[in-house]
């Protein structure tokens, strides 16, 4: 397996924390910013590392997804990913905002939210273009994982992940939480 992977997932670690230090429009509180030293991650492994099909729903239907604030947002339940953790089976559901959407939303839980991870969840964006091999087979990177911006600051509204994306094992990669 290329390196590669893991020169790029380094790359955007500096430049979210660059963005969250330097961009007006950061999540992390104006008051915060000067003393802010980059955020927190697990070491990049390929344990958390999957190439996966999705198994994609015939007929998908619409959840209703609580927020951090008590509204709602609506998606698509697309397909699910199937996968081993430490030789346990688990499973996540793939969302969609849209059916065009190039674009899967995988926002879940684990045994590490609320003790290392931010407690409501952390969340996986999979783009098409760079997240989906050749033969169509869907790269899941944990490494990748990343706080919802609520994480930062109340102000900010996230989607929960459904009680269908708590998984029982650890999830040790990716965005731990924000102190």
């Amino acid at each position: 397996m290329s390196s590669d992977w893991r020169a790029t997932i380094r790359e955007n670690r500096e430049a979210k924390d660059d963005y969250f230090r330097t961009d007006p429009h950061s999540p992390i509180p104006p008051d915060e910013r000067d003393d802010f030293d980059g955020l927190d991650y697990y070491p990049i492994t390929e344990t958390y590392r999957f190439e996966r099909p999705l198994h994609e729903h015939d007929d998908p239907e619409t959840l209703t997804v609580p927020t951090s604030t008590g509204s709602e947002r609506t998606y698509l339940r697309w397909g699910e990913f199937r996968f081993e953790v430490d030789g346990e089976a688990v499973a996540l559901q793939a969302y969609k905002g849209e059916s065009d959407d190039d674009r899967l939303w995988v926002p879940f839980r684990d045994a590490t939210s609320g003790e290392e991870t931010y407690g409501a969840g952390r969340y996986l964006d999979l783009e098409a273009d760079t997240h989906r091999t050749a033969d169509g087979t869907w790269i899941l990177d944990f490494n990748e994982a990343y706080n919802p911006t609520c994480a930062y600051a109340d102000r900010y509204e996230c989607p929960l992940p459904p009680t269908e994306n708590w998984l029982d094992v650890p999830i040790e990669a990716g965005e731990k939480s924000y102190e």
